[in-house]
C-alpha cells in the first residue's frame, strides 16, 4: 500500500493560546489538551491537525509545520523511510518505536520541511 497523507502539524510556543485560537474557528479539543505537549483534532474528512509544543520554534518558513503520512504498518515505516534515504531523501529521525504508540521516522523534503511517515504499533 502507499502511504497516505494524513496529519498536518504545527510548532507552537504557547499551545493553550494556539488551541483557543482554533476551537473559535469551531475545532473540537478536548480542554485538557491545553496542558499537554501534543494535541490533534480530526477535520471533516479524516485529516488531522496536530499541535505540539516548542519552546523555540523555528522562524516562519520551514520547519514550522510538518506533513504526516500514515503507512499500514510498522514495516512499511521502515520500507519507506529505507526507499526514500536510498533515493537521496534527507533522513531526520530513523524509524522508532514512538512512546504513544506508533513506529515513527521523519524525513526532509527539499524545502527543510519535516515529513513524518507512522504507523499504529501492534496492539
Amino acid at each position: 500500500m502507499t502511504p497516505r497523507f494524513d496529519a498536518l502539524g504545527l510548532a507552537v510556543t504557547d499551545m493553550a493560546a494556539s488551541l483557543a485560537f482554533y476551537r473559535l474557528l469551531g475545532l473540537d479539543i478536548p480542554a485538557d489538551a491545553d496542558t499537554q505537549p501534543h494535541a490533534e483534532a480530526t477535520l471533516p474528512g479524516g485529516l488531522r491537525l496536530m499541535w505540539d509544543a516548542a519552546e523555540t520554534p523555528p522562524p516562519s518558513g520551514p520547519g514550522r509545520m510538518a506533513l504526516a503520512f500514515l503507512c499500514d504498518g510498522p514495516a512499511e515505516v521502515d520500507a519507506t523511510y529505507a526507499k526514500l534515504t536510498e533515493a537521496g531523501v534527507r533522513g531526520s529521525k530513523e524509524p522508532w518505536d514512538a512512546f504513544w504508540g506508533q513506529r515513527y521516522a521523519t524525513v526532509l523534503d527539499p524545502d527543510g520541511n519535516q515529513v513524518d511517515l507512522f504507523a499504529p504499533l501492534p496492539g
